[in-house]
């Protein structure tokens, strides 16, 4: 299930990075698509197949607030500031720094104990992202993408705690409903859909790349996005911490960065300095040092 998912993201990442270098619509918007549009189709699933599902207890509302806002809202969000100004690979290589904070959560609030190793990788995680963004030449990769890339990170290691939580009461399908509802009125307040520029979804855009030549409208783009680049992966995802613990959830999910580094080099010709593919593995093997210490 979460390396089905962690295609899917991958494949995502390189079609939603076509969307926002087009110029038709930015981050925040197609965060609000996404999220909105993901809500819809969920919704009208569950009341034609299990309505049931839709029943929400007051006791859980702490966690579909969390796993909503601080986890489907703006993990997005920050994800599509990322790779809008960032490479996908090196903006997916910070993200993924997110098992570490998961281990180190388990540590501190749950008070669970970790192993030395722990803090050996966060060492590591923080020399491999200095590495990524060549420090010593004064950040040459954009601040804000950077900044945006950690946020991601944070913002998706609570979207897998909380949801690791929520499924031993909700079923995955539903929780990610309402998630997708929380995420999709909080953007619908930040920016109303009066000022969406409908006529631009008509438009076709290059798929940029090696793929130049080849364009799709802006609608159908953004239907791929909702359907197996968010309402899949992320059910499949909620779906597995049924099976497997957040921590391994976290480290399987590693795979979309090396999927997705693949596809922007078959794609779209993105490339990594010697520093950054150094800086990459340092930050992959803190990862896999960070979640042997489970």
């Amino acid at each position: 299930m979460v390396l089905t998912a962690a295609t899917l993201w991958a494949v995502n990442g390189v079609v939603s990075k076509v969307i926002i270098d087009s110029g038709d619509v930015d981050a925040k918007r197609l965060t609000e698509v996404r999220t909105t549009g993901a809500f819809v189709l969920l919704f009208l699933v569950l009341v034609a197949s299990r309505p049931e599902l839709l029943r929400v207890r007051r006791d859980e509302l702490p966690v579909l607030l969390t796993f909503g806002l601080l986890g489907l809202a703006f993990v997005q969000w920050f994800y599509f500031e990322a790779i809008s100004r960032l490479d996908i690979g090196v903006a997916l290589l910070i993200q993924y720094v997110a098992p570490v904070l998961v281990a180190l959560w388990a540590r501190f609030a749950y008070d669970e104990p970790v192993r030395r190793r722990i803090w050996a990788a966060l060492g590591l995680s923080i020399l491999g992202i200095a590495l990524l963004v060549e420090l010593w030449n004064g950040l040459t990769l954009d601040g804000l993408g950077v900044a945006a890339a950690l946020g991601s990170a944070t913002t998706f290691a609570v979207y897998v705690l909380s949801a690791e939580r929520a499924v031993t009461r909700r079923d995955p399908v539903s929780l990610v409903c309402y998630g997708f509802l929380l995420a999709a009125l909080f953007w619908a307040v930040l920016q109303p859909w009066t000022s969406f520029p409908f006529g631009r979804l008509d438009e076709s855009v290059s798929l940029l790349g090696r793929l130049a030549d080849v364009s799709l409208p802006v609608w159908l783009l953004m239907t791929w996005m909702i359907v197996l680049g968010t309402i899949v992966p992320f059910a499949l995802l909620a779906a597995s911490l049924r099976h497997i613990a957040a921590s391994r959830a976290a480290i399987t999910a590693m795979f979309e960065p090396v999927a997705a580094t693949v596809l922007a080099y078959a794609w779209l010709g993105e490339s990594l300095t010697a520093y950054q593919l150094l800086g990459a593995l340092v930050v992959l093997t803190a990862i896999l040092l960070a979640q042997t210490a489970r």
